[in-house]
């Protein structure tokens, strides 16, 4: 039986490949932090297995099961994982390409997607023109161009007094404080606040809460975790009232 040759997990080695899109394999333990970086080639990324948050130094993303996330490049960008997850990165030369997301934006993988990637994920790194590997490669680019992009993005601050507050926010949705509770933790007015809300982050405070509270319970949603509990667990005194909002 021939062995498979080893596939680099470094992300430099896919920068400057002679094709269009190559793929790179890579496993990571739950709670693995990827730090900000950014790479040449724009990127997709998609999880086998677990779910992925990611951020910018504007935005958080959460990307759940059956879907990947584009990222354009030169986007800096930090990757959580929750779970295990066994992700796969396609690095992609637009020059080369058509049909791609103009920006940073999740979408919805379908069956195809999903095995097209994973297929190409055991083809060999640098392909040739016409092999197997390119013509999987172009049904790639059909299909992202023909994938539904989802708004599962959060804006975020950059003032610092907001900052303050959104971030104890992100590490517990279910805090139940209202603006004039916070307006203490931010140094600032509940009026200063609302008004940092609407400029810096384009919607009021309790929009913005319910987004954060919405992504985090995609992943216990995931996992087959009970309405009520999750309800519970981001805040919400009933499943019903949960339900209705997300």
């Amino acid at each position: 039986m021939p062995i498979r040759p080893v596939r680099s997990t470094e992300p430099q080695d896919y920068q400057d490949l002679p094709q269009a899109i190559g793929a790179m394999a890579k496993a990571f333990a739950d709670g693995w932090e990827i730090p900000l970086h950014h790479h040449a080639r724009d990127q997709l990324l998609f999880a086998k297995h677990g779910i992925m948050r990611l951020r910018t130094d504007r935005s958080a993303w959460v990307v759940p099961r059956n879907c990947a996330v584009y990222i354009p490049g030169g986007t800096r960008h930090s990757v959580i994982m929750h779970g295990a997850v066994d992700m796969r990165t396609l690095y992609i030369d637009t020059r080369d390409t058509h049909a791609v997301p103009p920006a940073l934006t999740v979408i919805t993988v379908s069956n195809l997607l999903r095995e097209l990637i994973l297929a190409l994920s055991e083809e060999p790194v640098d392909y040739a023109s016409g092999s197997r590997a390119a013509r999987i490669a172009s049904l790639i680019e059909v299909e992202i161009g023909e994938a539904k992009a989802l708004d599962f993005n959060v804006p975020l601050p950059s003032d610092p007094r907001l900052q303050r507050v959104c971030a104890q926010l992100l590490a517990v949705p279910s805090d139940r404080r209202s603006l004039e509770d916070w307006s203490e933790v931010a140094g600032a007015s509940p009026r200063t606040l609302a008004r940092l809300f609407e400029r810096d982050l384009g919607m009021g405070f309790n929009r913005w809460r319910q987004q954060i509270r919405f992504q985090s319970a995609i992943e216990p949603l995931s996992d087959g975790a009970p309405i009520s509990f999750v309800a519970r667990l981001h805040g919400y005194n009933s499943p019903s009232a949960f339900t209705s909002a997300f």
